[in-house]
């Protein structure tokens, strides 16, 4: 728990844009997985599987109650904007200085929160936890290769939301 509390709390806050409902629903998915940890395949990554229980479990809560979105997703996870390394991958240059790096992060996760659920999971699995096209596709419950569109398509919608904000388009 203490190695993936981070990481699960982190998407499910990403996911609902509630960082309190997000604590709760990480205790619900560690519950969960304590509780089905006989059906747990060893041969497959914990960090997937528990990935997938955290999915599920914000997919519900969402369709339970939907959520307003929240414009300001870094303040959720108290650790601001993505790292560089983040934003490298995603083709969007760094700032070079820090009040134009908060912004941008700050362009970032309004972005982000205005993709769909399943495009804002398979973009924080993928450049956040660093999780592999085929691990998204197993915590989405979708192929690989929906996986994969999944990231295309939130990283084109990024790079047209961030655009439309205002800062350049890559390339």
């Amino acid at each position: 728990m203490n190695r993936y509390q981070r990481p699960v709390i982190s998407l499910i806050a990403r996911m609902t844009g509630d960082r309190a409902l997000a604590e709760d629903l990480a205790q619900e998915t560690f519950v969960k997985a304590f509780r089905s940890l006989a059906a747990f395949d060893t041969t497959r990554r914990l960090s997937s599987w528990l990935f997938r229980i955290a999915h599920n479990t914000a997919i519900d809560a969402m369709r339970r109650a939907p959520l307003p979105r929240v414009a300001q997703l870094a303040a959720l996870d108290g650790e601001g904007p993505m790292p560089d390394g983040d934003l490298d991958q995603m083709s969007v240059p760094p700032a070079p200085d820090p009040v134009e790096r908060r912004e941008l992060g700050s362009a970032l996760e309004r972005a982000l929160a205005q993709l769909r659920p399943d495009q804002r999971a398979a973009i924080v699995l993928r450049y956040e936890n660093g999780l592999s096209f085929d691990e998204i596709g197993t915590v989405l419950g979708v192929p690989e290769v929906t996986a994969r569109s999944h990231v295309h398509r939130a990283r084109k919608e990024l790079a047209q939301l961030l655009t439309a904000s205002g800062w350049a388009s890559p390339r």
